[in-house]
């Protein structure tokens, strides 16, 4: 059969049988090795280069006025991209164009042979040497020989040292005169991440450039375009954590979305299993809680991050990542506004930073860094972190050092107010003044508002109950009914507590007395209209109008207000619960706690008294005279009903609530100097 009688299959590639299908043809890239994302984007000209705009624009002036140092040092961070530098450097050096006449160049063609020899790691003028691996004198020897010699194929010969820093101190020696007088065809290029390690000769030798790390939103965008290059779609928070977890190292952060792409990580939360962290909404859920001292909502986050699979010592660094961010926005408040910051960063940590001071984000920085080493150092991980944890919400309670000073520096002369005491420890004192037979022998008890000197101090502090009765020294009495109190005799007047130096000079005397003869401290609003009407009486008007108008009160337990304020923007409440704040711990220094809430709260004062209006006038509108007034003029109205009885935001007055323990009533009042004495039982 000649070549001619072969038949041929017939059209539409199903082979000469047209029952059998053909054979797929396979992938033209299913024999070639997968690459990984670090190797396959990795750039080829300095247009390629993120985050470094100050070294492109050095060298690209450099190469346009034909000022090309010899020496090249390169250091920054991994994975920034020093070694990629160093082979762009080559291949501009050695570039010759298109047409093969072109000289050195900031834009290496990436088509002449020698840039694709440079490309594929073959050049023979163009050497890389590990410094980690070949640190010997020998090895250097060996480079000093080669340069002696011209090159072979391209125009400059470039010697690549990465880690140089790694180098023997005999090895930095042997190559410290060729390095000051090279020929004139050979660069070194030089690589490491320890410069402090390299010595000072090496350094004066060669052109310095420090690679700075990417900032994160920049890698995000980077990350992004090359997941979209991949066909993978990620969220911008799964984008975000992968360059926060990167830490400004371009390689780090695409090995680690090489990972995310590969198991199909494409929302936040599976990015953040893969990573072992926490969510970030979560990790500020933890630290609000924690600074409210809520330890059971802690443990509580705590245990389903850990279920998620989270490390909580990566949370607990999670967390002091958090407050080293708000302690910058808090030092420097444009960062707020800035574009770099997310929005649960600017939203959530700004509210955070509103009612939160310094001393307090440090103090908690300064818990969690110490318990870091704690939880690396104990056998259980989680048990140590929740420990921490606990330390952490105690903590927060407590009163900060400068808190404390303050209020010690403005106590009146004769007592230390340390905040309000509970009553059950006046009672309480007050039954062992009993015991202990203070007094006459009726059995009167004493009532002080100062701690003796001779006590060291070391007595309780009295309770607020005694201190809002005024109780008067030297001989009055307190009296409701049969009960009597008698205060204790007049004794001299007790040293007062004060700091023995002042910015490490002692105290003037004169200066103590100005101040005890100062203006005193106002009394502890016990409600939320008594709160209002203090905020009234230090002459604070624009913020008096705003919680008098506005402010819907969710919580009145004092020490804890959490209050919510209405028809105000962002700014306005900000700056309202920051005014109040300031208030307050002027006032009352380390008590008071302000929390913002979005809960509906109680009506404002305003809406509380236009109610009690609306009463008075439907009450008016059903008395006989009045309606008999509005038969014979039926056009009349009735105007606004006058109660002189009502304060000065149209409501009742409130009960008083002073008292002195469960067995004073609240409505005491003063007996007479000469009242008898009742009997020790009518005390029990």
């Amino acid at each position: 059969m000649s070549e001619e009688d072969i038949p041929l299959p017939p059209e539409g590639n199903a082979g000469f049988f047209a029952e059998t299908p053909a054979a797929e043809p396979e992938p033209a890239q299913s024999g070639t090795p997968y690459r990984v994302l670090a190797r396959k984007y990795r750039p080829q000209t300095f247009n390629d280069l993120i985050g470094q705009e100050s070294l492109v624009r050095i060298l690209r002036r450099a190469f346009a006025v034909g000022r090309v140092a010899h020496a090249f040092m390169l250091t920054g961070v991994r994975g920034v991209g020093k070694t990629t530098t160093a082979r762009i450097i080559a291949r501009a050096l050695n570039c010759t164009g298109q047409d093969g006449k072109g000289g050195p160049t900031a834009d290496p063609c990436g088509v002449c042979p020698n840039c694709k020899a440079i490309l594929a790691d073959r050049h023979p003028d163009v050497l890389e040497m590990d410094a980690a691996s070949r640190t010997g004198v020998d090895d250097v020897r060996e480079i000093i020989e080669a340069s002696r010699f011209r090159p072979m194929q391209a125009r400059m010969k470039v010697f690549v040292i990465d880690e140089v820093h790694m180098l023997s101190r005999n090895a930095f020696n042997a190559l410290l005169k060729t390095l000051e007088e090279p020929p004139a065809q050979v660069t070194f290029i030089f690589a490491t991440t320890e410069l402090r390690k390299v010595p000072v000769t090496v350094l004066s030798r060669c052109q310095r450039f420090d690679l700075q790390r990417v900032p994160q939103t920049m890698l995000a965008e980077h990350f992004a375009r090359i997941a979209g290059k991949e066909g993978a779609e990620l969220e911008e928070g799964a984008l975000a954590l992968i360059a926060r977890a990167a830490d400004g190292s371009v390689r780090d952060g695409l090995s680690l979305l090489d990972q995310a792409i590969a198991q199909g990580a494409s929302d936040t939360a599976s990015v953040a299993d893969m990573l072992g962290l926490a969510d970030r909404g979560m990790v500020f859920d933890l630290l609000e809680a924690a600074l409210h001292g809520q330890v059971a909502s802690v443990l509580e986050i705590a245990g389903r991050a850990y279920a998620r699979g989270a490390d909580l010592g990566v949370l607990l660094t999670d967390l002091m990542d958090v407050l080293h961010l708000l302690s910058r926005i808090k030092a420097l408040p444009e960062l707020r506004d800035g574009p770099e910051l997310p929005e649960m960063e600017r939203v959530r940590g700004g509210a955070i930073v509103d009612h939160v001071g310094v001393t307090v984000l440090g103090r908690a920085w300064q818990l969690l860094l110490k318990g870091l080493a704690e939880v690396d150092a104990a056998p259980d991980r989680r048990q140590a972190a929740e420990m921490v944890l606990i330390r952490l919400c105690h903590a927060s309670m407590l009163p900060t050092p400068d808190k404390l000073i303050r209020q010690l520096q403005d106590a009146p002369a004769g007592s230390v107010q340390m905040g309000a005491a509970p009553a059950s420890q006046g009672q309480g004192a007050s039954s062992s003044g009993h015991q202990a037979g203070a007094g006459p022998a009726s059995g009167t008890a004493p009532v002080s508002r100062s701690v003796p000197a001779q006590n060291g101090g070391q007595g309780m502090a009295p309770s607020a109950s005694v201190r809002g009765a005024e109780a008067v020294m030297g001989g009055s009495t307190l009296q409701q009914g049969s009960t009597v109190l008698k205060a204790a005799p007049e004794q001299p007047a007790p040293q007062p507590l004060r700091l023995a130096t002042e910015n490490g000079a002692p105290v003037p005397q004169q200066k103590e007395e100005s101040a005890s003869a100062g203006e005193a401290i106002p009394p502890m609003p016990r409600s939320w209209r008594e709160m209002v009407a203090l905020v009234g009486q230090q002459k604070e008007a624009r913020l008096h109008g705003m919680l008098r108008h506005l402010g819907h009160p969710v919580e009145f337990a004092p020490p804890r207000l959490v209050l919510r304020l209405a028809e105000a923007d962002s700014e306005q409440k900000r700056q309202a619960f920051r005014a109040l704040t300031g208030l307050l711990d002027r006032l009352y220094p380390g008590y008071w706690q302000v929390i913002a809430s979005d809960e509906q709260g109680e009506p404002t004062l305003d809406e509380q008294g236009a109610e009690i209006i609306a009463l008075h006038q439907d009450k008016a509108k059903q008395h006989p005279l009045v309606q008999a007034i509005m038969r014979r003029f039926p056009q009349a109205q009735i105007g606004e009903v006058r109660d002189h009885s009502l304060d000065d935001y149209g409501l009742p007055p409130e009960e008083p609530t002073v008292s002195l323990g469960e067995d004073v009533p609240p409505d005491f009042e003063f007996a007479p100097p000469d009242a008898d004495y009742s009997d020790e039982d009518d005390f029990y």
